[in-house]
């Protein structure tokens, strides 16, 4: 059996870590990766595959098929397969690793897929209900810092992440790196009071401007509770986060933009702050962040409440659309009023679940799977 991946993103993210620990997992398995990727991709050279990984960039999705390699085939895309790609042939196996949920999306998007491989309960159960041949057992994932780049200190950096598809992109991603060059660029300093922190790309699936809309009010009756933001976005993400943080005094909320070191940031913040459940499937940040030490506070639903344990890895609150944010401006008062912080550090049998080593067990029946499929004529 030889396995293709196919990741082609061209911008760096979650969905692209999750495809390098892939990677180790299947290596450790003896299973080597051919992965075909966008060729602007140049984040893979940081991320340390295994020597068993062989990297293809693939300037077209009509050159795909000159990439297969002959005989059994199992083809794994992140995401769903590319429409050329869905034909049913003799010993392929055609799955894919659903990195969204399709959850208030099409799921069509995943017709003529032999398996798909949720990475949490929740993108799972929503393949399930749309009657897709969703793997029974969630593969979840990592806290995989390695090819980190960045060193000890944090300067602030851009917090935009220019879409060059977009004319309006085109033209401000020329202009705002020469205006950043007269901007200062300060040291990260961690301020007294408690911090919050975003770890994140500012992308609308995290639904940050609609969180805000109804935390800033409780955060601005905190003032000395500091909210600092890592990750950048598009123009639009960044303008209406903008927004949604105007009640807040000035320099109450800071963006830091995207950072390499994210392990160091962890470790500097009080609580890590998550987005908005449904649209997510599964948060690394929530992960990384606790195998860390530091905790989480994030609304009590799926994916969030697989991740994380309430009281013992962080604290998890009533969806703020529901409540106005009262439970969350309750939890904000008892930690100003000294609350005992969780420590995730002690939650061992909790954090093995997101370990390597269970990772690769959780691959084992998968990768035996696919060996059955391919292996059938």
């Amino acid at each position: 059996m030889k396995l293709v991946q196919i990741n082609l993103q061209p911008h760096f993210g979650g969905g692209e870590v999750y495809t390098a620990f892939l990677c180790r997992a299947l290596s450790q398995l003896g299973v080597p990766t051919r992965l075909l990727l966008h060729p602007r991709a140049a984040f893979w050279e940081r991320l340390q595959l295994p020597a068993d990984t062989k990297r293809i960039a693939v300037a077209d999705h009509a050159d795909l098929q000159q990439h297969l390699p002959d005989g059994s085939l199992w083809l794994l895309s992140h995401g769903p397969l590319p429409v050329a790609l869905r034909t049913a042939t003799p010993g392929r196996l055609r799955s894919a690793i659903a990195h969204m949920p399709v959850q208030g999306r099409d799921p069509a998007a995943f017709a003529d897929h032999d398996r798909i491989y949720a990475v949490s309960g929740w993108v799972r159960d929503g393949l399930k209900a749309a009657g897709l041949p969703a793997w029974d057992a969630p593969l979840y994932g990592v806290a995989d810092f390695i090819g980190q780049s960045g060193t000890g200190t944090i300067h602030r950096t851009s917090r935009y992440d220019w879409d060059r598809r977009k004319g309006r992109d085109r033209l401000f991603g020329w202009l705002e790196p020469l205006a950043e060059t007269l901007r200062p660029h300060p040291l990260f300093v961690r301020r007294d009071g408690l911090t919050l922190g975003i770890v994140s790309r500012l992308t609308p699936i995290k639904q940050f401007p609609q969180l805000f809309s109804h935390l800033a009010p409780l955060l601005a009756r905190h003032r000395e509770v500091n909210l600092e933001i890592f990750g950048c976005g598009g123009y639009a993400s960044v303008r209406d986060l903008d927004r949604a943080l105007a009640p807040l005094p000035t320099g109450q909320a800071r963006f830091w933009g995207q950072q390499g070191n994210v392990a160091g940031i962890y470790r500097q913040l009080d609580y890590l702050l998550s987005g908005l459940p449904e649209k997510e499937a599964l948060g690394l940040n929530i992960i990384e962040a606790q195998a860390c030490g530091t905790p989480v506070i994030a609304v009590n639903a799926p994916p969030f409440s697989e991740t994380v344990l309430d009281g013992e890895t962080g604290f998890l609150y009533r969806d703020p659309r529901q409540d106005a944010g009262a439970d969350f401006g309750r939890l904000l008062g008892e930690l100003q009023a000294g609350r005992a912080r969780p420590r995730p550090e002690l939650a061992q049998e909790h954090l093995a679940r997101f370990s390597f080593a269970e990772f690769v067990e959780r691959l084992r029946p998968v990768v035996a799977d696919a060996e059955r499929q391919t292996s059938r004529e």
